[in-house]
């Protein structure tokens, strides 16, 4: 028998799989991914680290959905602005997956790649170095928060106007797309704040 002209197991494919398991029932195990793509566990462990492996061909399966065309041609905070929405779209696509990516360090290198970009646009804006990471993290807290939000359900509060009348009538006036327009709001008042540290630094120096 021939050898098969494609190869029965690779990275790409692990990742693929790890995310659809998270998808369906928010982990994985790697005899699941393993049962999934019809090999052993074993295999697995000749193209990964073990879990940790995993997680961060998890990672860069959700951010392959990010433009890093966000980050070029603008100033730093319409920038920061468009990519936080891209961000925002790819982990609102698998929220699940936002809880086993936090459980461990970034080490996939496409994805440093992206923060070194954010890294470099922010310090190029004139940001002191000991701000840059508080203000990505800063970032990364609000687009991770409104993609779970995303997911969750429309009305979250369960109450009658008998018991909580100001919050039974803020409710019934939200309307529609709550969640983009706490997001929107967020990140403005976010970038606003980033727009007077940095005002704050350039005047120290």
């Amino acid at each position: 028998m021939g050898r098969p002209r494609k190869a029965l197991l690779d990275r790409s494919r692990i990742g693929r799989a790890a995310l659809e398991l998270v998808d369906e029932k928010g982990d994985f195990t790697l005899h699941e991914i393993a049962r999934s793509l019809g090999v052993q566990t074993a295999s697995v462990y000749h193209h990964v680290d073990g879990r940790a492996g995993v997680v961060e061909l998890l990672r860069e399966q959700v951010t392959e959905a990010l433009d890093p065309r966000t980050l070029e041609g603008r100033p730093w905070d319409a920038a920061l602005d468009s990519w936080a929405r891209s961000y925002r779209a790819a982990f609102a696509a698998h929220p699940r997956a936002i809880a086993v990516l936090m459980t461990s360090p970034v080490r996939a290198p496409r994805v440093i790649t992206q923060y070194e970009r954010v890294a470099g646009l922010l310090l190029g804006a004139g940001f002191a170095p000991g701000d840059v990471l508080a203000v990505i993290t800063g970032l990364d807290n609000i687009v991770l928060g409104s993609a779970l939000d995303m997911s969750a359900p429309e009305a979250m509060w369960v109450v009658e106007e008998t018991e909580a009348p100001h919050l039974a009538a803020a409710q019934a006036a939200v309307g529609q797309a709550l969640a983009d327009r706490a997001f929107d709001l967020t990140l403005a008042g976010f970038l606003t704040h980033c727009r007077r540290l940095l005002a704050r630094t350039a005047t120290a120096e």
